[in-house]
């Protein structure tokens, strides 16, 4: 048996070298050692090496595809639901280039918006905000469309340059906005014709829609956005608490 793995649980250690040869041997779509080659190559049982790939598989590492096998994942966009961080910066975290394309951008009457757009970002009809529709892309390959508008009183210097760039960016650092979160629905859809267009995917693909309101510290809203998220391109990931409650408590007990 390799010496390096019987220092520690055995499957514990045979997955950190597993890991290593992910990163060293293999490309994003390559197919992986089988449960048989992992066993003879490291000397493990057939147990240990299941129980190893399992591992890979659940943390995203390793994809199964029935009657194939085991093959290297491909990289995928991590959308992080706890916190705000731009979309440039999550592309590079995953190894891709990314890119802008603005399609559409300028200014219009707070009137000539939908009015559930007009109430969550709470303002007067005669109020202008910006409205940009934008293609993001991470190795020249589309993965998110946003349909957004942002209150224009808020940052009415705001640039087709900005636009094509992180908002996120500019706002903080060319608007001195200090941005404190979004409120976001995130439901599955299937993309129409048209928007399976703009993402270049087949119609009716799967995809994540997420519809966000975002706010500055004194609680005033700054933008709406609805944005769909190609489903083979990016995973939403968080993590959860304790185990509560799902309905809150009412009423009080009789003393």
């Amino acid at each position: 048996m390799d010496t390096q793995l019987v220092r520690s649980p055995v499957y514990q250690q045979l997955n950190q070298r597993l890991r290593s040869a992910l990163a060293g041997e293999y490309n994003c779509g390559d197919r992986f050692l089988t449960e048989r080659e992992i066993a003879q190559r490291f000397g493990v049982s057939r147990t240990t090496a299941n129980k190893a790939l399992a591992s890979l598989v659940s943390e995203g590492f390793l994809e199964f595809r029935k009657g194939l096998g085991t093959f290297v994942r491909r990289a995928v966009i991590d959308y992080d639901v706890r916190s705000l961080v731009s979309f440039t910066e999550k592309a590079k975290a995953a190894g891709k280039t990314p890119r802008t394309e603005l399609l559409t951008f300028g200014k219009l009457p707070a009137a000539d918006v939908d009015d559930s757009v007009r109430t969550a970002l709470d303002i007067a009809d005669n109020a202008l905000v910006w409205e940009m529709e934008r293609v993001r892309l991470a190795d020249d390959v589309p993965v998110i469309f946003e349909h957004r508008y942002v209150v224009h009183g808020l940052c009415p210097e705001l640039t087709r340059l900005q636009a094509e760039g992180s908002l996120y960016h500019a706002w903080t650092e060319n608007h001195g906005l200090r941005i404190a979160g979004a409120n976001e629905v995130i439901r599955a859809v299937l993309l129409t014709t048209a928007e399976s267009r703009r993402l270049q995917t087949t119609t009716r693909s799967a995809a994540f829609e997420v519809v966000s309101v975002g706010f500055l510290e004194n609680d005033r809203p700054l933008w709406w956005e609805r944005t769909l998220y190609r489903g083979d391109q990016y995973e939403f990931h968080s993590r959860l608490g304790p185990i509560q409650s799902a309905t809150p408590p009412r009423g009080r007990l009789r003393q």
